[in-house]
């Protein structure tokens, strides 16, 4: 899954696509456990993919809070503060 097909989605999708995941990579560890999985590499890939769906959710919800506190700001005096020289 590319990072660039993700971020389209809503959090919405993120979400719902992270529980998919999570399921596919619960139902390949059973097979691994049973010696039915050949390809191990599949899990490592899933993991991966649930690594960047959860960066994303988090990058988004702290733009959000960044998106409010800077709402906040506007109006109000921000005191400089700075070395003398």
């Amino acid at each position: 899954m590319k990072v660039s097909e993700i971020r389209e989605q809503t959090k919405e999708e993120l979400e719902a696509k992270l529980l998919d995941i999570k399921k596919s990579v619960f139902n390949l560890k059973f097979q691994k456990a049973t010696g039915q999985l050949e390809n191990l590499l599949k899990i490592r890939n899933l993991r991966k993919d649930i690594a960047r769906i959860e960066t994303l959710l988090k990058e988004k919800e702290l733009n959000k809070d960044n998106d409010k506190k800077a709402g906040k700001k506007i109006g109000k005096k921000v005191k400089k503060t700075g070395l003398k020289k």
